[in-house]
């Protein structure tokens, strides 16, 4: 769900769970050989969800820290400056999102990060649309990497135009979620990032 407070508009007959790929991704960037590892959030809004990231690191670990990026809007929709809470110098970093649209917002930050000395810039997103020129950006910025759920297919033009899309499959955990709900069994265990590497297809 883009928003956890959706699941309270369905009525008790209809049993709704916010799933997180979150874990998944985790196990992913488990395997990437991270060095001093930096959380970044891409806004103000996005630091719980960049902070849940950066605490399934924690257990895994690593020992990462957070950084937030504050973008100064010059007049609605256009991004005229970026700030960086934190300090991402000669660290891995990784910007958590909850979706990638035009990507402009991603690319901007990602080439930000480089320009205050980051090694290297992955970022996450559940939920990948690549809407526009998001491609074209994202081949032609910093970002090493892009990594989202198969939430929303991949289109054909989009793998033409960038080479740097990463997709992680949510099977298992849909799989895990419906047999947990028709057994009557917990779903708890489905946010545990130490099942994430289970998760991981």
């Amino acid at each position: 769900l883009h928003c956890g407070q959706i699941q309270g508009f369905f009525g008790p007959r209809t049993p709704v769970d916010n799933l997180f790929a979150g874990p998944i991704a985790l196990s992913y960037f488990k395997l990437k050989n991270l060095q001093n590892p930096v959380i970044v959030s891409p806004d103000a809004g996005g630091v719980a969800r960049a902070k849940a990231f950066l605490e399934g690191l924690l257990a895994a670990g690593l020992h990462p820290s957070l950084a937030v990026i504050i973008k100064q809007r010059s007049r609605p929709g256009v991004v005229g400056s970026m700030n960086l809470v934190g300090s991402v110098e000669g660290c891995d970093t990784i910007i958590v999102d909850d979706m990638i649209d035009t990507a402009g917002t991603l690319t901007q930050a990602a080439n930000e990060l480089k320009n205050f000395g980051a090694e290297r810039v992955f970022a996450f997103a559940t939920h990948g649309l690549f809407n526009g020129p998001a491609a074209k950006r994202i081949q032609d910025c910093a970002l090493e990497e892009v990594v989202v759920a198969n939430t929303v297919p991949l289109r054909d033009e989009v793998k033409a135009q960038t080479s740097k899309i990463r997709v992680i499959s949510v099977g298992k955990l849909l799989d895990g979620a419906i047999r947990a709900i028709h057994q009557g069994e917990s779903m708890s265990a489905l946010f545990n990032n130490d099942l994430g590497g289970r998760l991981l297809a």
